[in-house]
């Protein structure tokens, strides 16, 4: 709801701070008086046009703000956050705007820059008006499908639409998409068997082509390798080492046994040496056979067919050929080579998952067509007991000549939409033997805001909680007496489950009104200004008598006033 509402510089208004309450607030005051200004006030602050001529005189700018208390299930949150406009649901929503002078405007929410575009937005969210001059929202046919909908409790019906809906497209998307991956498979069947067989006759392996590139690099050096390999094994002369090794040990073995024999201790330091020595040379002897071994086993490793650089080299151009031609990569070309025998298998059993997939697109069309058909008989029925409730409030509101109906008409199935099947729009009769039509054919304004107000009496507790501030300018117009009371009843019926703000001059309506803010002009042609007053009930109650007997309030005038406040 609305709390607060805070202008400055607009029109004759210099400064003034409103608390907006609950409940039916009456609006009031002579004619000429202002009462218009603070409506242009609040659509500056919820994205209505502006313009310069809002500007007080002298001003250099105009500045509206208002303050909404709204719970944090309120659909303005979700705006905001895909607005990528900073919020905390269920605090308070600041909305601003400013007007300069040379009719330029900005926009700002919670104090963060925006569009006039995303202030408009949010405005049709939170305020509906019904006037002289427009009745936001009903007369929008796009509108009377949701209003039904929530009078018809036809919630659930809706989402199993809704569901069944995206079953079916979902359904036909996949559809369409197998037979678009059929006709191009179908039509480049041929290519396809070509590169597959070309592919098998190739049988490239993972991983082939690192291993190839090592194995070339490995044998083009191989020849160098076996050369450097014979050096060594020359170099190192492995027999003759080793039989002058030998010869060695078995000299150092004589001389230790000359020398034990001759009588020296076995421990002594020359037998000690002796002994070192024909131990190093038994393990140089070692030594030299197991590094003649190790260069042999190297030679081997070097030891390839003549052709085999050869042929590593022709398998690895085969396979990067191939990738070129398939615009792959070398390791892409095993999975290529499975994809293409999917798809040729694929296009061998398409006839079997095309009638599969169509049959399961019928399927769930019908399920689409049952569940709209399940809505549509609802809405009908809804539809029906609408009208006449409407047609209940048409009397006492001097509207006894109209007509109300639903109509529900069927939409072509490309038409159709997750809200179901039919095109729903309200429809009236305004004098007996017309034709029916939109609400716009009721062409006075009056007429127009006590239509408004004879629907949304109707709709009144069957709607959702978080309901719009509804603004109804000058809805007793041309009506005074019996039918103006029945106005204010119906006005303060529908405020008690929403916030009403009423512009009026009859009293039979600002009596019903839980608060009264009374408007005034003052000064003379070169200083006018407007204020407003929120009357007590003493005020109230004089204001009233002035609405009810003129200029001079007389003491008759007071005690119909004190009887209409009851």
């Amino acid at each position: 709801m609305l709390t607060a509402l805070i202008i400055r510089d607009v029109v004759l208004i210099e400064s003034l701070d409103l608390t907006v309450g609950p409940g039916l607030t009456a609006l009031t005051g002579e004619t000429g008086a202002g009462k218009s200004i603070i409506l242009d006030a609040l659509g500056l602050a919820t994205g209505a046009r502006a313009d310069a001529g809002l500007v007080r005189r002298g001003a250099a700018q105009a500045v509206v703000t208002a303050i909404f208390d709204l719970p944090a299930t309120h659909a303005v949150w979700p705006v905001l956050e895909e607005k990528g406009l900073t919020s905390s649901p269920g605090e308070e929503l600041i909305l601003r705007r400013v007007l300069s002078a040379d009719g330029r405007s900005r926009a700002f929410i919670n104090d963060q820059a925006a569009s006039v575009g995303v202030l408009k937005e949010l405005g049709n969210l939170l305020l509906e008006v019904h006037g002289q001059h427009e009745t936001v929202g009903l007369l929008d046919p796009r509108n009377h499908r949701p209003l039904l909908d929530h009078f018809g409790g036809c919630r659930p019906l809706v989402l199993a639409c809704s569901q069944a809906w995206e079953g079916w497209r979902q359904a036909r998307q996949a559809l369409e998409q197998l037979r678009e991956t059929t006709q191009k498979a179908a039509a480049d069947i041929e290519e396809i068997s070509l590169r597959l067989a070309e592919l098998d006759l190739l049988a490239p392996m993972p991983g082939e082509e690192t291993e190839l590139a090592g194995q070339r690099a490995l044998l083009g050096s191989a020849e160098k390798a076996l050369t450097d390999i014979a050096a060594a094994r020359e170099g190192l002369a492995a027999e003759a080492l080793a039989n002058r090794l030998a010869q060695a040990f078995r000299a150092l073995e004589r001389a230790r046994e000359r020398a034990v024999q001759s009588g020296a201790a076995s421990d002594s330091l020359a037998v000690l040496r002796l002994t070192d020595a024909a131990n190093a040379v038994d393990r140089a002897l070692v030594e030299t056979q197991e590094a003649a071994s190790a260069i042999d086993a190297a030679a081997d490793e070097f030891d390839f067919e003549p052709d085999q650089l050869e042929k590593a080299e022709e398998r690895l151009f085969a396979l990067r050929a191939m990738a070129r031609k398939l615009n792959l990569t070398v390791e892409d070309l095993p999975g290529a080579r499975l994809s293409m025998a999917q798809t040729l298998r694929n296009i061998e059993s398409a006839d079997e998952a095309l009638r599969l997939a169509d049959a399961k697109a019928a399927a769930a069309r019908s399920a689409y067509l049952a569940a709209a058909s399940d809505l549509t008989a609802a809405r009908i029925k809804a539809g029906q007991a609408l009208a006449l409730a409407v047609e209940a409030e048409l009397a006492p509101l001097k509207l006894d000549k109209a007509r109300f109906r639903v109509a529900v008409e069927p939409l072509a199935e490309d038409r159709c939409s997750p809200a179901g099947a039919d095109r729903i729009e309200f429809e009236v009769m305004t004098n007996p033997g017309a034709p029916y039509g939109g609400l716009g054919v009721i062409a006075s304004g009056g007429e127009l805001a006590r239509f408004a107000l004879a629907l949304k009496a109707a709709l009144a507790g069957r709607m959702d909680q978080d309901q719009p501030l509804m603004i109804f300018d000058e809805v007793d117009q041309g009506v005074g007496g019996a039918v103006a009371d029945a106005v204010g009843l119906r006005l303060r019926r529908l405020a008690s489950s929403a916030q009403v703000l009423v512009v009026t001059h009859s009293p039979q309506v600002a009596a019903r009104a839980n608060a009264h803010w009374r408007v005034a002009k003052s000064g003379d042609g070169a200083a006018v200004s407007t204020s407003l007053d929120i009357l007590n009930p003493t005020d109230r109650e004089e204001e009233l008598a002035r609405m009810l007997s003129g200029a001079a309030v007389t003491e008759a005038a007071r005690a119909a006033a004190r009887a209409l406040m009851g």
